[in-house]
């Protein structure tokens, strides 16, 4: 391209110079003794701004000017010359040496921490490592505060449970997955997000819509990737340490060691704790529950050769949590103490195999196996209603990756997977008020897939997927998707999508904090799989602005339900209904994203989204807002880097949009106002370290009495559900890194 663009520049010169008086001549060096031209060297008038550039064989033109005598020549890494001309249409042979070796020259630009895939027909967002250290990343539940996309709510005032949004809807429609193998599946997504710890994560991809088809059926809003630091990319030596005035302590260490040339290993190790009683609102509750949490990885990588790459590793947790009323004794007897008490003992192992070759004779063509096996436990105490379960999941794909004629062009993915669930759940204790608990189920799934990719390079990408899956509970269903990419020039992409999901629901298993409450609870026995539909549309547009770059998103994305589990909390003040749908549920959601450097180490990106999440509820059937959601909401984030790096401020503001309460017999309003939360931190870098202090809610708001009657957890009323705003106030918090890189 650069030879082409001389050549036209040189080109337009000479005609322009054809019948003028002009100068003219060869640029070369000398090279073991031997002229070679020099493409592209500049030529122009001494104090003027009037030139050309040498063409592909070193020669010029250039008309002569009548301000100037002296002709300047010029180019990167030789030493300019300045020469005299002293007639019209003179000719020059002009030599150019090369410079003296220059000094070492670091050249610093600083790095977007979230930035949007240019080249990915999917909607996909890549929030860094750097992007998770603007804010108190302790978990994967904590890395959204500054996306604009996605939303972390905790999903009642007691357990501390934490709950993504994705499009307007909760994180169940959300396919986690490690890379880019699924996991926290039933059971584990009620507390799995505090389970990935924010300084083991190298990066998150959040793709937005229906997924690719080569990681299952289940994504209706989109995906989570959580991409873990590697044997081969992770620090020597990584050290973090945390604290913050609520009384919460964690340390975080990781290491990687090259056994051999083939060998790898890595070692992550976390360790945290809440040890203090916290009940700022003094309704005697605390306002989040005392934890204790260890957990430690072990990964590999075993790379013979070129060709063959094998990962494998084992993940291992163990938690307590303990909530409810500041004086509730955890040695006495449940059922027979005054206090109401929550206690969640949680043991967690995964385990993960990757094996991948690619082909000596076309390294466009290759074959892969990923594998992963997640037993997971949960004993839990709720008042006097005690939900005791365990979880054994297994998920195989195996991927052949190819093409059809040209590899650019045509691409193709075929695969087969084989998933297997066995949740078997066990409700004793206080609880003549439930009907319908189904105890459990157990699914098993083998399925097949193809996926077929058209790419005109930088242009258009076309990637079409379908996949059939046999049930054992639901029979056989197709999954089809479709995405769609069109650039026509590097200012512009737009995006467009359809595809299908499914998913097993869970009452309990996914909603056990409703547990925390005097609800009744009436399970419907017929509840079947949920289906449902994703359209998106994306555009994207950069401007340049002077040397920098605007990035303006905009997207709207439909989800609509052809059946779903409901959860129903507008039927009776003191019942909650889990049921089929029947009637509509939809969400659409458009939002608008801006983001861009706006002088030299300040990052701004500025986002609003509005949110229409309807479903068909109550005793009336009535369609109405989903509740305990926002309408709408605003994001501000702001992020100065000093030169060098020296000190780095972050600020992050956001505002959620009023939304709707369900019918409490009037022990609450109909409908919660909007809020804001400000978030901010300031980080100190050395050479090895960095410590950072922060301020989470930084103007201490909180939802008013989040707990409904709380000096009767064992009454009629009780209820910690009903949570649309934050339960924890103003947290002061401190913390540390340090590291050695792999090539100190």
């Amino acid at each position: 391209m650069r030879i082409i663009f001389t050549l036209l520049v040189a080109l337009f010169a000479n005609i322009s110079a054809f019948g003028q008086s002009q100068v003219s001549g060869h640029v070369y060096e000398l090279n073991n003794k031997k002229k070679e031209a020099i493409i592209g060297a500049n030529i122009h008038w001494l104090g003027t701004t009037s030139g050309t550039v040498t063409d592909i064989q070193g020669q010029f033109k250039l008309p002569t000017h009548p301000e100037s005598s002296k002709i300047v020549v010029s180019f990167v890494g030789y030493t300019s010359d300045t020469i005299s001309v002293n007639a019209t249409n003179q000719t020059f042979d002009i030599l150019l040496a090369q410079n003296q070796e220059l000094d070492e020259v670091t050249v610093a630009t600083r790095k977007s921490g979230t930035h949007i895939s240019r080249i990915n027909p999917i909607t996909s967002i890549e929030i860094t490592g750097e992007e998770l250290c603007k804010a108190a990343c302790c978990s994967l539940a904590e890395s959204f505060e500054t996306n604009a996309s996605v939303d972390v709510s905790y999903t009642d005032a007691a357990t501390g449970a934490k709950q993504i949004q994705l499009l307007g809807l909760a994180g169940t429609y959300v396919q986690m997955i490690t890379e880019n193998m699924p996991n926290n599946r039933g059971l584990a997504s009620t507390f799995g997000l505090d389970f990935v710890p924010g300084p083991w994560m190298e990066a998150i991809q959040v793709s937005k819509g229906a997924a690719s088809v080569t990681n299952g059926y289940e994504s209706l809003t989109g995906q989570i990737n959580v991409q873990y630091k590697k044997p081969s990319t992770s620090e020597k030596l990584f050290v973090n340490g945390f604290a913050s005035n609520s009384g919460r302590l964690e340390s975080n260490v990781n290491g990687s060691i090259y056994v051999s040339d083939k060998w790898k290993t890595a070692i992550l190790a976390h360790a945290s704790t809440d040890a203090v009683k916290n009940d700022r609102n003094k309704d005697g509750f605390l306002d989040e529950p005392l934890t204790q949490r260890y957990i430690f990885m072990n990964r590999w990588e075993y790379k013979p050769n070129d060709n063959v790459i094998t990962q494998f590793g084992v993940k291992i947790l163990d938690e307590e949590r303990i909530g409810g009323q500041t004086d509730f004794d955890k040695t006495m007897d449940v059922m027979s103490q005054p206090h109401y008490g929550i206690m969640i003992n949680t043991q967690n192992i995964e385990s993960f195999l990757k094996v991948g070759y690619i082909l000596p004779s076309d390294n466009n063509k290759s074959i892969a196996l990923m594998a992963n096996h997640t037993w997971y436990d949960q004993k839990s105490i709720y008042g006097r209603r005690l939900y005791d379960a365990n979880q054994n999941y297994f998920m195989a794909n195996l991927i052949w990756l190819s093409h059809f004629g040209n590899a650019e062009k045509h691409k193709y993915t075929a695969g087969l997977n084989f998933m297997y669930d066995d949740l078997s759940e066990n409700l004793y204790g206080s609880i003549t008020n439930i009907s319908g608990f189904n105890a459990g189920r157990k699914e098993i799934a083998p399925g097949a897939y193809f996926q077929y990719t058209f790419a005109l390079p930088d242009k258009f990408t076309l990637l079409t997927g379908i996949r059939a899956d046999h049930h054992n509970l639901y029979g056989t269903f197709i999954t089809p998707r479709l995405h769609a990419r069109y650039s026509p020039n590097d200012h512009w992409v737009f995006r467009g999508s359809v595809g299908k999901g499914y998913r097993t629901p869970n009452a309990l298993a996914e909603y056990n904090p409703i547990l925390a409450s005097s609800r009744s609870l009436n399970i419907a026995s017929d509840i079947t799989q949920e289906e449902g539909w994703n359209y998106g549309a994306n555009v994207t547009n950069y401007l340049h602005i002077g040397l920098r770059e605007l990035t303006i998103n905009l997207e709207y994305y439909r989800t609509h339900f052809v059946n779903q589990m409901i959860m129903d909390l507008d039927k009776d003040a003191h019942e909650v209904y889990f049921y089929n749908l029947d009637g509509k549920s939809y969400s659409n959601v458009l939002q608008a994203e801006a983001s861009m450097e706006i002088f030299r180490g300040m990052d701004v990106v500025a986002a609003w989204r509005w949110n229409d999440v309807k479903t068909t509820t109550g005793n009336d059937e009535k369609l109405q807002k989903k509740p305990l959601r926002s309408d709408y909401k605003g994001m501000l984030n702001l992020s100065y880097a000093t030169p060098l790096k020296k000190w780095q401020f972050d600020y992050t503001a956001q505002l959620n949009g009023l939304g709707r309460i369900p019918f409490t017999n009037d022990l609450r309003s109909e409908s919660f106002d909007a809020f804001q939360v400000h978030n901010a931190q300031i980080t100190k870098f050395f050479r090895t370290w960095n410590v950072y202090v922060g301020i989470e809610n930084l103007t201490d708001f909180t939802q008013a009495n989040p707990i409904i009657e709380p000096e009767s957890p064992f009454g009629n009323n009780f209820d910690s559900s009903l949570i649309w705003g934050p339960v924890m106030g103003r947290k002061i918090y401190f913390g540390f890194r340090f590291s050695i890189s792999r090539d100190s």
